[in-house]
């Protein structure tokens, strides 16, 4: 038998603590799957190749920021790459130039979809899904539609480009460097 969710307002949802932090929709509050080693890795190598662009760019990578994409919904990328905004001290509520959601193992493809429609619909042009246990790599334009991205991940009208192989080739050197448990 489903649990009817239990409702708070935007208010009591802005002031509680969540650890990790959670997605605020509709008056519900939503956890999010991470703490996963592979998740964890994905997302420092992204916040360290972003930061090469934050110059450039006036920009910054931030890791599990809220998003506000409307009044009653916040979202939390794993990474967002934004411009600085003096005047968003604590809550994002501009367009970043790019979120990237890294896949857990326990992630739902049509929660993913949902997310990226999110951030589409506050104009983030380009997201970016990126998915650990297949090694596989999405991209979403303005639209929010999906498409699988074999080549180069890219944010239109910069630089900033990173190979799909140098992705998963870091993830793999990472990997192993990691000792195997002993069968013993």
């Amino acid at each position: 038998m489903a649990t009817t969710p239990v409702l708070i307002t935007v208010q009591e949802y802005l002031r509680t603590v969540y650890r990790p932090d959670r997605d605020y929709v509709d008056g519900e509050v939503l956890e999010r799957n991470m703490g996963e080693i592979p998740h964890a890795r994905l997302q420092t190598f992204f916040i360290r190749f972003f930061a090469q662009f934050e110059t450039e760019y006036s920009g910054e990578a931030l890791p599990e920021q809220r998003l506000q994409i409307n009044s009653s919904r916040f979202r939390i990328p794993d990474v967002m790459l934004r411009r600085l905004n003096p005047d968003e001290p604590l809550i994002v509520q501009t367009a970043p130039l790019l979120c990237v959601e890294i896949l857990s193992s326990e992630d739902r493809w049509r929660k993913v979809e949902e997310r990226i429609l999110d951030y589409a619909s506050v104009g983030v042009r380009t997201s970016w899904v990126i998915d650990p246990w297949r090694r596989l790599a999405y991209i979403a334009g303005g639209t929010g539609e999906l498409r699988e991205e074999r080549t180069t991940l890219m944010v239109p009208d910069t630089r900033i480009a990173i190979a799909v192989d140098e992705v998963f080739a870091e993830l793999d050197r990472l990997e192993a460097l990691t000792p195997k448990p002993s069968l013993d």
